[in-house]
């Protein structure tokens, strides 16, 4: 292992909190639940920055069930961070509103980077950002209603190689007044396919000094992470798919910004069954029903696997149990004694790419043409 120094010795500041190391865990819909949450920043030490999945404004402000248990924080939760998507300025600052009165969070992410087509298909996610006047009204209206909480962002290049939007909205957003921006260096059209582009990441850095920008994409390592800072000036990560049944990454990050690379985790196949175990019983616990935390868990099983040597008949009996007794059974009749296989810190989770984006009809038009969206456009359903 290569001894690398720090990467930055500055602290990100989000408002009026302070992340250091700069790390964040993206929100990702259907994973970054409390439970999990509760897991990456255990073995972080309570370091670096958790945003919560997908709550969409509308379901927010109607008050879904579902939602109102996908904005609840453990107590041990600080900052508490929120990501909101939304269409409609006035249903996003009605949300952002509520956030403060009802102190639901500390601190408010917008989503301008979801490529998936539900949300596209409504002119949302890393659609939006294409119609210039509707992204500045969203952002106004959520840095207005949002009092002393920081509003930050995170989105995309553009929708494809031929409508790159991010450094119209980059300066859009800090007209805006946003905080810090993310930026995914890939189109929607890429979805999680090919390669990230880090240049972009370090043109955007360029483009808006006034903010912080952070990097996301392929960051498989806590290496990935000390280079993209490296290579594109960057100042800080945003990490997704590489902690996906491996939240001890977050650990390792932490030991890469503070300059303590020799101290990677490496667990063994006992240790990662007892994160499995651990995991699957927070996820009972936060549902309030045993087994439908263990079948929550089963997307999970894979990504922890990764690289083992586990049977494709243990692995089908793993990803169909559905009490703890059973899981932990199952886990039990492993070969627990294998160490961190070689290979397994590469990527993980959806590699798909070049799809159509699906997008409402004449959405390409007019970049300032927002005639066709309304409150209609809303989703009204969070997370996966």
């Amino acid at each position: 292992m290569t001894t690398l120094a720090p990467a930055s010795t500055n602290t990100l500041r989000i408002g009026p909190h302070a992340v250091q190391p700069p790390v964040v865990l993206a929100p990702m819909a259907g994973i970054t639940n409390a439970p999990f949450r509760t897991l990456c920043r255990e073995f972080s030490g309570g370091k670096g920055l958790f945003v919560s999945e997908m709550i969409t404004t509308r379901a927010l402000v109607e008050r879904n069930e579902k939602t109102m248990q996908l904005v609840q924080f453990d107590e041990s939760e600080t900052p508490r961070s929120i990501q909101l998507y939304g269409v409609d300025p006035v249903t996003v600052g009605k949300a952002v509103r509520m956030i403060v009165d009802e102190d639901l969070a500390d601190h408010i992410d917008l989503n301008f980077g979801c490529p998936v087509p539900k949300v596209t298909r409504k002119g949302g996610g890393s659609a939006l950002p294409y119609k210039r006047p509707l992204l500045r009204a969203i952002l106004h209206e959520a840095v207005s209603n949002a009092g002393p909480l920081p509003v930050t962002m995170k989105m995309r290049k553009g929708i494809d190689d031929d409508h790159i939007t991010y450094l119209d909205a980059g300066r859009i957003a800090v007209e805006e007044g946003v905080t810090s921006i993310a930026l995914h260096g890939r189109t929607a059209a890429q979805h999680y396919g090919g390669t990230a582009d880090w240049d972009a990441i370090a043109r955007l850095k360029e483009y808006v000094p006034e903010i912080p920008v952070l990097g996301n994409g392929d960051i498989w390592s806590a290496d990935d992470a000390m280079r993209m800072v490296r290579e594109t000036g960057c100042d800080g990560v945003v990490v997704g798919r590489g902690c996906l049944g491996r939240p001890w990454l977050f650990a390792d990050l932490v030991a890469a910004f503070e300059g303590r690379p020799g101290e990677y985790a490496r667990p063994t196949l006992r240790e990662v069954a007892d994160v499995m175990l651990r995991h699957a019983t927070l996820l009972g616990e936060w549902i309030g029903d045993e087994s439908r935390g263990v079948i929550d868990f089963r997307k999970h099983v894979a990504w922890y696997l990764k690289g083992f040597a586990v049977g494709s008949d243990m692995r089908k009996k793993l990803a169909i149990t559905s009490s703890l007794d059973e899981l932990g059974a199952q886990l039990s009749a492993l070969d627990l004694d294998q160490s961190w296989p070689t290979g397994a810190d590469g990527p993980r989770g959806r590699t798909s790419g070049n799809n159509r984006v699906v997008l409402p009809d004449g959405w390409l038009r007019d970049p300032y043409d927002c005639a066709g969206v309304s409150a209609d456009a809303e989703l009204d359903t969070s997370g996966g």
